[in-house]
């Protein structure tokens, strides 16, 4: 029994953008189809200066492959301190049929790449045909996979882009348009580069209400990528009373997400939420309706999006030969 390591090198040269999008839409069927047993996740929070560690454990009957992740962020004295980022991640790939290790790969590209994908996917699905300008709240290194993703799917003119740090809004302008050669806007408030948004990313560490409801104009997409833990916010739950809400899993959102805040608040009920996006990708729900609809898709992450991703990667490596082998179980 041989088992395949990636490393982060390793994965970088083996998939794309496109491809990543592609997988996660399959991800996103596959759990809407009964072909995904996905356990809950399980968060530790550390004490500051460090962050959270997360686990997530996923089963693909379609491919027989089981994926386990464990990804850490937000321990910004890292590299200082410790000489490694402030986030990492580990994927392994089990053989469903013999629960056998075929894979160990570096999981801190992949769990960027996909939820890059993920917002991406929801553009497809919810954003207005015309759609060509981007507000982005938070400059980070999710940021730039949301515009890396979203520009794969449809033409961006603009980004109007905010930041509470003043340095990493300056370099997420300087790296963008020299990546992508799209026109970036520093926006002096929040609310600045929010009333210009066709599509709004929001993509923080927010504690709180970020966006406020009366900043959002007819006919935006919302892209809520960063609430995946409880205590976490970026919206107002005002947003959501009158806007077509749509989750990656609903188990998730109304116990994680941004939508359990306006769940916890009764603005809105659990029947309310529109639906899963498996469900509009499937075409058993609409997505967007009208030019006018405010739509909002709460992504909070999900392990078959690793799993089907990882898997691809995976077979990449097998055909062109790339990872190194050990033998890490003797029958």
């Amino acid at each position: 029994m041989q088992t395949l390591l990636l490393n982060k090198e390793d994965v970088g040269s083996l998939i794309r953008m496109r491809e990543v999008i592609g997988a996660v839409e399959d991800a996103y069927k596959a759990f809407n189809s009964d072909q995904v047993v996905q356990p809950d996740y399980i968060g530790i929070h550390l004490p500051s200066p460090r962050g959270e560690m997360d686990f997530k454990l996923g089963y693909n009957k379609a491919s027989e492959v089981i994926s386990m992740k464990a990804s850490s962020g937000g321990f910004v004295d890292n590299p200082t301190a410790h000489g490694v980022p402030s986030g990492m991640g580990t994927i392994l790939l089990f053989d469903a049929r013999s629960c056998a290790l075929t894979c160990v790969m570096d999981g801190s590209l992949i769990t960027g790449l996909r939820t890059g994908a993920a917002g991406a996917v929801s553009v497809k699905a919810l954003a207005r045909q015309n759609a060509r300008t981007v507000a982005s709240i938070g400059t980070g290194n999710q940021a730039r996979m949301q515009i890396r993703a979203i520009s794969e799917i449809m033409t961006i003119e603009k980004i109007h882009a905010w930041d509470s740090h003043p340095d990493t809004l300056a370099r997420y302008k300087e790296d963008i348009e020299s990546e992508f050669g799209i026109s970036v806007v520093t926006a002096n408030s929040k609310r600045e580069a929010v009333e210009h948004a066709d599509i709004l990313v929001t993509t923080t560490r927010g504690k709180g209400s970020l966006v406020e409801a009366d900043w959002i104009k007819a006919g935006t997409h919302i892209v809520a990528i960063g609430t995946d833990q409880r205590g976490k916010q970026e919206l107002d739950p005002e947003i959501f009373r009158n806007a077509k809400v749509v989750v990656d899993s609903m188990a998730q959102c109304a116990e994680k997400g941004e939508t359990w805040h306006p769940l916890n608040r009764n603005i809105i009920a659990k029947d309310d939420v529109h639906g899963e996006i498996g469900e509009i990708l499937l075409g058993r729900k609409p997505g967007r309706e009208d030019d006018d609809e405010v739509t909002i898709f709460d992504s909070t992450g999900m392990a078959i999006q690793d799993n089907v991703t990882a898997s691809r990667i995976y077979r990449n490596a097998i055909d062109k030969g790339v990872g190194t082998f050990f033998e890490f179980f003797k029958s």
